[in-house]
């Protein structure tokens, strides 16, 4: 019974080890410099993408902060839509306004 006990215990601590987002909070690094492009993605951003990816995190979507994914494929994804997650078309977010989200998503990486 002590055994069975200690692997659902050891199976519980790896299970919420692995659940969360790599990324928490603000970095560590200080505040974040961007460059004119990036911080117009940040202000497209937040009125478009925070309230279900806050700050880049997972909330009602999942965290973006810590994807690899290369800019076309978010860009289709942005204008696609995929899974829970609406398309936002040109009348919504220009094509520049996109390109300042992804240039603001990938600096939130190197964060």
């Amino acid at each position: 019974m002590k055994r069975f006990i200690a692997a659902l215990i050891l199976l519980m601590s790896v299970a919420l080890i692995h659940c969360g987002s790599a990324r928490r909070g603000l970095p560590i690094t200080g505040p974040m410099e961007l460059k004119a492009e990036q911080r117009a993605g940040q202000v497209a951003f937040m009125r478009t993408c925070h309230q279900c990816h806050p700050n880049g995190e997972g909330g009602l979507g999942p965290a973006i902060n810590n994807k690899p994914l290369p800019s076309w494929l978010m860009k289709f994804q942005i204008r696609q839509g995929l899974g829970a997650m609406p398309a936002f078309d040109e009348d919504v977010l220009s094509d520049q306004e996109v390109d300042q989200i992804i240039a603001y998503l990938k600096e939130l990486r190197h964060e």
